[in-house]
């Protein structure tokens, strides 16, 4: 599943039959491939949004564990007080 929202996200273009199959047959009912689809675009949107504006992100994410803030943060770094 997440192989397939990435490329959702990256590679659209390139999404075949093929990975729509791999994920009935891993027992994505049709409703539950749209769901990733559209988490995995909103997802994406909201970030391009966010990332266009400049926005940071709120002084509590400051508090998470280094490696989860790193997780989280792509693109522009987090900012440090």
């Amino acid at each position: 599943m997440m192989s397939f929202a990435e490329k959702v996200i990256l590679d659209p273009h390139c999404i075949a039959q093929q990975d729509v199959d791999e994920l009935r047959n891993q027992g994505f009912a049709d409703e539950e491939i749209l769901d990733i689809v559209l988490a995995a675009s909103a997802r994406a949107f909201y970030t391009k949004v966010l990332d266009s504006l400049g926005a940071e992100p709120d002084d509590a994410c400051l508090d998470l564990e280094p490696e989860l803030r790193t997780a989280l943060a792509k693109g522009r770094p987090f900012y440090q007080n």
